[in-house]
């Protein structure tokens, strides 16, 4: 790594090089160093310890539904999220260099890409093999060189990794899109002007009363607040102490979500906002 890439800013990522959060890095933040980790614990604690300024975690997908563990990792984080950013998601067979199509038996790929792709592997009829990474798939072959084998992964690990694309872009759905939520160590940072579109998340947990689910959520409504997403999950294995994770437009300091937020916390032993942050304007552009 030159004197340049040491100065600057870094962003974690989970991942091997060259995975869909290590381009939704280099798309979104090109001025940072992007910082791969092990795990999703890993790129947080880069970002809770300073190692980075920011992190890139995936929280759900266009086809695969939310991304596993990162709800129940957010709250505990002691992070805040600052942004969103959402990235088409592109997937490439690749082999490594002088490899035929016609003789690759094995594509490996974690199971959501194989799953993806599944149209074009049944065509090709060839064995999948399940691998904890795309980017940590094509690493693998390109270490271990097999003419019978490919990867898929997004193009920048064949970059990285002296690949060769067989084909591009073998995703069933062309509207496959990830997003992405921007973390950051800040525990007070920036809100957004008034005006600005934006998005509040936050995570709560109802009192254990009849209806109470309903009463929480009723101020949403009488106050004309947009929910956009609502999610359950347990916590500490209890089938007691339900969270939920949501998502509204608006900020806390706009009067009806101020008003929400009051009517929800009379129904809530626990409520935290995790952020308060613009929102990206492909919601927009992916609602037309």
């Amino acid at each position: 790594m030159n004197g340049l890439a040491k100065s600057m800013l870094k962003i974690a990522f989970q991942g091997e090089p060259g995975a869909n959060s290590h381009e939704a890095c280099r798309s979104h933040f090109p001025d940072y160093a992007p910082y791969p980790c092990a795990t999703f614990e890993d790129a947080f604690e880069a970002v809770r310890t300073g190692v980075c300024a920011l992190g890139m975690i995936p929280v759900e997908n266009s086809i695969a539904g939310r991304v596993a563990d990162v709800h129940h990792l957010l709250p505990r984080s002691g992070l805040t999220i600052v942004g969103e950013r959402f990235k088409p998601i592109r997937f490439h067979l690749m082999a490594n260099p002088g490899t035929r199509l016609a003789a690759v038996k094995t594509v490996a790929s974690m199971p959501i890409a194989l799953g993806q792709c599944r149209k074009v592997l049944r065509k090709l009829k060839v064995a999948t093999e399940a691998a904890g990474d795309t980017a940590g798939a094509a690493k693998a072959l390109a270490e271990r060189p097999d003419p019978s084998r490919a990867a898929i992964a997004p193009e920048l690990a064949a970059q990285i990794y002296g690949l060769e694309i067989l084909m591009r872009d073998i995703e069933d759905e062309k509207h496959n899109t990830t997003r992405f939520l921007v973390m950051s160590a800040e525990r007070r940072p920036p809100r957004p002007a008034a005006g600005v579109a934006c998005v509040t998340s936050f995570v709560f947990r109802v009192r254990n009363i009849p209806a109470a689910l309903y009463k929480a959520l009723g101020g949403f409504a009488t106050n004309g607040v947009n929910m956009t997403k609502l999610e359950s999950y347990m916590e500490n294995g209890a089938f007691t102490a339900t969270f939920f994770y949501a998502e509204v437009d608006g900020r806390p300091e706009d009067a009806p979500l101020a008003r929400a937020f009051e009517e929800l916390g009379f129904f809530s032993e626990k409520f935290e906002i995790l952020g308060v942050y613009p929102a990206d304007p492909y919601r927009e552009k992916a609602g037309r």
